[in-house]
């Protein structure tokens, strides 16, 4: 298999425990002479086997201000790597593709410039996490990064849909997504945290939001898990409301009613709100 390589392999180690390495990953890593890693801070790395010689860009994070400069110092050197005649395999914790900034950015350019790229599958945190929380993922859960929602002044999700926030990695930026989730959701709504599901130090923390980032167990390889917060609680299923009064099968008035019949209802509740904001009502009527 190490003298078939050139190009760039994108190889995926799976979400921890070297016994879920696929077949094909394992016998790559057997017969290759070296291999690159994002980062070596993986339970997967310990089971390597000994004749490899291992690579990290580990250093880069030390050596940038922020994830975006170290992928794109990662991209830029991979890149350069995958040009030499023997190629490069660089090796990612999960699946290459599965919320991994650098491989799909590695492959784009490779192709760009005629390099081949070969993505050896892994499997993903994602699957593990299911398991540990007993969920199907099915119809409709959400997948979104904790810094996409630390960034945000809202969760950049309707709460009436199950959540899961990867990459917790610190209670620094638990404390962030914290934040933003409170403006939606109440102190005390139930969360789990999964840690290193997919290896044998894998376990689900129960807590309530407020309690996010007192947990210490938080690490590299924590998910969190937002239950629903209840049906018809975000605008999108307000929307789905209002369409399906206009629907054939709908409301025969609400199809009737155009901007201007509309207008002596939208006075009506307008003097409604004003006269409760004049009482300091606690709620509209």
């Amino acid at each position: 298999m190490a003298d078939q390589i050139s190009g760039i392999f994108l190889l995926g180690l799976g979400p921890g425990d070297p016994n879920l390495l696929t077949r094909q990953a394992w016998q790559i890593l057997q017969t290759a002479p070296e291999i690159y890693l994002r980062t070596h801070l993986h339970p997967t790395v310990a089971g390597f086997p000994p004749t490899l010689q291992v690579h990290s860009f580990d250093h880069l994070y030390d050596q940038s201000e922020s994830f975006e400069q170290v992928y794109e110092k990662i991209v830029v050197q991979v890149l350069a790597l995958g040009r030499r005649p023997q190629g490069v395999i660089y090796a990612v914790p999960g699946h290459p593709f599965v919320a991994e900034a650098t491989s799909p950015e590695i492959a784009k350019r490779a192709r760009q410039e005629g390099l081949a790229v070969q993505v050896i599958e892994g499997l993903s945190f994602l699957e593990p996490v299911f398991t540990a929380l007993h969920i199907d993922p099915l119809p409709c859960i959400v997948l979104v990064d904790a810094l996409d929602v630390a960034r945000a002044h809202i969760p950049p999700f309707g709460p009436d849909v199950p959540a899961l926030v990867a990459q917790v990695y610190s209670r620094d930026l638990a404390s962030d997504v914290k934040l933003t989730l409170m403006e939606v959701y109440p102190d005390d709504h139930p969360i789990q945290l999964v840690h290193a599901a997919g290896s044998a130090q894998g376990r689900v923390e129960n807590l309530v939001l407020y309690e996010l980032d007192r947990s210490t167990e938080i690490g590299l390889l924590t998910t969190l898990y937002v239950p629903p917060l209840g049906k018809a609680t975000s605008f999108e299923a307000f929307q789905e409301v209002i369409a399906h009064l206009r629907a054939p099968e709908g409301c025969p008035w609400d199809r009737e009613q155009t901007h201007q019949t509309l207008r002596s209802y939208l006075l009506e509740e307008t003097y409604e709100a004003l006269a409760a904001l004049d009482s300091d009502a606690a709620s509209f009527p």
